[in-house]
């Protein structure tokens, strides 16, 4: 009986060493990882292509007599969830009648339950509001939108920043250039990880952390000082590029996919410097490859504060004073 009991010990001690030993390597073990190419395929696979992303992005306020969605009775927009992400004392000094205020920090959670209708996105200048709108889009709202040149374009009593922002500074500088377009690099995809394996998951993930971090736009006064000090890409048509100039050394990028891999012309080693005609297009861009893991900045008011009138004279997009739309106060 004392050697049976002996043995029965025995072997439960090797069992229990084995049981040990086992957990051991299991818990040791690196856990399973996404990358740019798990978040790639299920971004191209589900019509999440930049060119997706930017179909129908942003609006003018017009009026329902005029096309449009504001109401000329009240200047309120009934068919829309007006999400204003100004601060809140800006906000309370100031907005849309309907529109709720939801920080940039608080976007996908803020609105999550606004299913009911299309999200509009409303900032001072139509900027920071391509943050928010593509965050939103890439988080199933597929028809959230940016109102085209934010309060500024609302009511005279917003437009200062946009007014203040046409400006002429490339004309005659050495900085400022009609030359050909560089050519494209070849760069391989951005490398980083991520604890989720599926890409639903991974691109939640990646929105959230570029939500976090903010919006924090270069001045273009710094780039156009000294474009040799900045990665610069001009998001335009070729013939505009050397039509109204470019930041001296600009790669010119147009369209950018990821189903064709034109995503391979940017260097994701570098900070680039993105921009547009007015900004508005280059931070909804830079938020998307943001979220693949690029470092991209937006140069604010694009080339508005470069050769504003030149883009005006040619019917581009230009600011051209507010609507005059009333708007109401408090909280």
């Amino acid at each position: 009986m004392k050697k049976f009991a002996l043995k029965l010990w025995m072997v439960l001690l090797l069992s229990a060493v084995v049981f040990s030993g086992c957990k051991k390597d299991s818990d040791t073990e690196d856990p399973a990882t996404g990358n740019f190419t798990t978040l790639k395929t299920y971004m191209v696979s589900n019509s999440m292509d930049l060119t997706d992303m930017l179909k129908d992005w942003i609006m003018e306020a017009k009026l329902t007599t005029d096309g449009g969605v504001v109401d000329p009775t009240d200047n309120s927009i009934p068919t829309m969830n007006v999400v204003d992400i100004r601060d809140a004392a800006t906000y309370a000094a100031g907005h849309i009648k309907g529109a709720v205020n939801v920080p940039l920090a608080n976007i996908i959670e803020g609105t999550k339950t606004m299913t009911d209708k299309p999200i509009l996105v409303v900032c001072a200048t139509g900027q920071i509001a391509g943050v928010a709108c593509m965050a939103l889009r890439l988080s199933g709202f597929t028809n959230a939108k940016v109102l085209k040149f934010g309060m500024a374009g609302w009511n005279d009593q917003f437009s200062a920043p946009w007014v203040s922002a046409g400006q002429n500074a490339g004309v005659g500088s050495p900085n400022w250039v009609t030359t050909a377009a560089p050519t494209n690099g070849s760069y391989g995809y951005p490398t980083w990880t991520s604890t989720s394996t599926d890409g639903k998951s991974i691109l939640a993930e990646r929105v959230a952390a570029v939500v976090a971090a903010g919006f924090s736009p270069t001045a273009p006064a710094d780039v156009l000082a000294n474009p040799a000090n900045y990665t610069v890409i001009n998001y335009w048509p070729e013939s505009d590029y050397t039509t109204f100039g470019h930041f001296a050394g600009a790669y010119r990028l147009n369209p950018i996919t990821l189903a064709a891999d034109e995503i391979k012309g940017i260097d994701p080693s570098k900070t680039v410097q993105l921009y547009c005609y007015t900004g508005m297009t280059s931070s909804f861009v830079s938020t998307y490859l943001n979220v693949l893991g690029y470092n991209v900045k937006s140069i604010k008011f694009g080339a508005n504060a470069m050769v504003h009138d030149q883009l005006d004279a040619a019917g581009k997009t230009v600011f051209h004073g507010s609507k005059g739309y009333t708007f109401v106060t408090g909280k």
